[in-house]
Parts: structure tokens; sequence; C-alpha cells
């Protein structure tokens, strides 16, 4: 068995080895929670039927599910304590759970309707739920400087983003829109496989980082000092807005790009460049963390996004270059979504640690990935019924007239920019810089 690993934040004690060994889940456990939230809705819908609205409703219902299951997770990441390794196992025990729920709900068995979408979706999210969260606390327990964490973070989304091109070329490589044995059952299968081998590469070859609590706190004191911490109460809420606007477009893109530029064809190319544009912007993310700060260098980011986005509503149909070359450009700074706040996370912990002596990441990133998870079920429950409401269609052959394309076109691009807005002026000036974590550090050595 691996030994804990020694800790005490030097970057150079994780070797690259350990860091692509750590990393090799992310692909598959990405391959599993994109489709989710952009290609399951549509596949339910353009393919097998379903009506909009009900779709809608039914991821809503999951992210409801994930309201209670998510925080237990997180709790029962911190408080069990095997000789195994408390985030290890629970890694571990995830595995088959996400493998079985992502098969099902990929390939749907004849005459799937609400029902099976929600009770698979539901089950999917809780495999993904039980991996991802002790799979987080993992990472940010391995290291713990400034920057070593961002190069974890880095490493990790770099993997993401080929777990995500996955999850793009093979549902459309195979065929997306036939029913039964389609590309998206390919991706489900693809998916199981490559869980159950990396997530257990990772379990024998990356060791389980050391536990620095002093003293075990009971629930709700333990919520209490999550609540009193201002930097995560303000992080939290930027990630929820980010998220959201985020997920409003990965919600909307594949109808965005099919009514309203009449690109159908390209849907698969755009989507893809727009996750291969990514991958470049995780590399360029940490750099810009080494010389800004990792808060700013996320801001100045998403000022960028705001201004590109907002004029993809001005674009006119069959516009594939301009829209090509926005892709692009928002995709490379994806990279900073991805790579950073995942690293100012770990310093936020810090400061929870710091002043409970109850190392609990596991509750952290439970409570993140609700944030996340809540964002863009916002994004489909109501994004979803509003376009329902302005009379779009979203079936391959319908035609929509120019309020409900127009309001396709505001709903994909201005409100995520005015999101993006909003935190952005919550994490500008945010206060935990590399001076205050190493602070916080030597606190928790003391």
């Amino acid at each position: 068995m691996n030994k804990p690993a020694t800790g005490g934040g030097a970057e150079m004690q994780i070797s690259r080895r350990m860091l692509f060994a750590y990393a090799l889940p992310a692909a598959p456990l990405a391959a599993l929670g994109l489709p989710l939230y952009s290609l399951v809705p549509t596949y339910y819908t353009e393919t097998l039927g379903l009506p909009i609205a009900s779709v809608g409703w039914a991821v809503l219902i999951v992210r409801l599910f994930d309201a209670v299951t998510d925080p237990l997770a997180g709790y029962a990441a911190d408080r069990i304590n095997p000789g195994f390794g408390r985030r290890r196992l629970l890694f571990l025990l995830s595995l088959p759970i996400a493998a079985l729920s992502a098969l099902m709900l990929y390939w749907p068995a004849d005459g799937a309707g609400v029902a099976w979408l929600t009770v698979w979706g539901m089950l999917t999210s809780l495999g993904f739920t039980l991996a991802v969260v002790p799979y987080s606390a993992w990472g940010a327990e391995l290291v713990s400087d400034y920057n070593g964490r961002t190069r974890l973070t880095s490493t990790r989304e770099g993997l993401t983003l080929v777990g995500t091109l996955i999850a793009i070329v093979l549902p459309f490589a195979i065929g997306f829109e036939q029913k039964g044995f389609s590309g998206l059952a390919v991706l489900g299968i693809a998916v199981a496989a490559m869980l159950l081998l990396f997530g257990s590469l990772t379990v024998w070859l990356v060791p389980e980082p050391v536990d620095t609590t002093k003293r075990r706190l009971p629930l709700l004191q333990s919520l209490s000092f999550l609540v009193a911490n201002r930097p995560f109460l303000r992080l939290i809420a930027a990630f929820f807005l980010n998220g959201l606007a985020n997920g409003i477009p990965a919600t909307l893109f594949l109808y965005f790009v099919s009514a309203r530029l009449l690109l159908p064809e390209l849907r698969g190319p755009l989507l893809f460049l727009y996750f291969l544009s990514a991958i470049v912007g995780v590399p360029l993310a940490a750099l810009a963390a080494r010389k800004l700060g990792k808060h700013r260098a996320w801001s100045v980011a998403m000022i960028a996004a705001c201004a590109i986005f907002s004029m993809a509503p001005f674009l006119s149909s069959g516009a594939a270059i301009p829209f090509a070359l926005i892709c692009s450009a928002t995709g490379l700074l994806l990279g900073f979504d991805l790579a950073l706040p995942p690293s100012i996370q770990a310093d936020v912990i810090d400061a929870d640690t710091a002043a409970s002596g109850d190392q609990r990441s596991g509750l952290y990133f439970a409570a993140w990935g609700l944030a996340t998870k809540l964002s863009l079920a916002a994004g489909v429950g109501i994004v979803f019924p509003l376009l329902g409401y302005f009379g779009f269609n979203p079936f391959p052959d319908a035609h929509n007239d120019e309020t409900a394309l127009f309001a396709l076109a505001a709903i994909y691009a201005w409100v995520p920019v005015a999101l993006k807005l909003a935190a952005i002026a919550l994490m500008w000036n945010f206060p935990l810089d590399k001076t205050a974590q190493n602070e916080l550090q030597a606190r928790i050595r003391q």
C-alpha cells in the first residue's frame, strides 16, 4: 500500500509521474459530467422526442437530489478514516456506481422516457459526486503551496479537457441522432471502461495525503466555521455565477448553431474547436497566475470573455468563420475557468483549517460541487421553459420565428455576460493572495 504523502507544501515533492497518475481519472469524469448538461438533454428531446420543458424539469429534479447527496458525500469523505485512506476508499467505491449509471443513461432502453432520464440521471449524478468530492479533496491536500496547486489543477484540468473532447467526438463521429446503439451509447461504454481502469490505477499509484486535522468538529460546528469563512462565501458566489454563465451557453450551444446560425453540420466541429482551444488556455492560465495572482488572472480572463461573447447575437445565419473565432477565443479563456478556481478553492480551505483545526476538504468540495451542479441545472431548468415561453421549437426540422430566434441568441450570450460581470466584481480584490496563503500554511503546520 502507498504511504501517505509527506505534504508540507513543497511543490517538488509531487513528481510529474504522480501528477499524471492523479490526473488520469479526470478524463472519464469529464466525459461523464459534460453530456449530462449538454448532450443528454438534446438527445432526449431531439432524438427520443421528449418535451423540452419536461426534460428541463427532470434535470432540475436531479440537481435537487444533489442538494441532499453532495453535503452527505462531503461529510463522509472527511469522517471515514480507514487504513486504506479516507480519500482513496470512497473514490474507489464510487467507480462501479458511476460506470453503470453512465452506461444506462447514455444508452437508454427502447421506450425510455422522462422517468428513465430522471432515475438514471440521479444515479449518474450520485456516482459522479461520490467520485469527484474525495478526488478533488485528494488533490487539494497532495500539494499545499500557492503555485504548486495551480500546477496540479492545470494538469488535472488538461486531462479534463481531453475527456471533454472524447465526449464530443464519439457521439457525433458515430451518430448522435440515431436511436438505440448511438454515438452516445458508445460514449457510455467508453466512460464506464475508462472510469474503472484509470480510477483503479490512481488508487494504486497515488498516496493518501497527510491529514493535518488537530481536532474533529461536530457537524453543526463544522457548518458554523464554513459559514464564517468569508473568502469561501465570496468565492462560492462568484463560482456559482460563473458556472451559471458557462452552463447556459453549454446547454444552448447545439440549438444556437442549428437554429440561429443554420449550421447543424458544424455543431460537433465547433464544439471540438472550443474545448481544443481550452487545452491551450490551461498553461496560459498557470503562467498568468504566476504573474498576476490567481484571482486577478481569472478576473482578467472573464472580462475578455465578456467582450468577445457579447458579439455572438449579432452574427447572421451562416456565419461559420466569425463564430469559429468566437469559439476559439472563448475556449482559450475557458482554460482559466478550469485551472484557476480549483486552485483558489484549496487556498480557501486553508483559511478554515487554520481557524478550526479540522481539515475538511471533502465538505468544501462537496459545497463547490453542489454549486456547480445547481448552476448548470439552473441553466437547463430556467432556459428550457423560457425558450418554450417564447415559442422556440427544438426539433431539427422546426420553423422558429424571429422572436424565438432572438430570445435564443439573447439568452445564449447576453445573460451569461451579465452573470460573469457580477462574478468579476466579487473576485477582483479577493483577499487570499500568495502571501496570505503562505501565512495560513504556517499556522496549519504549527
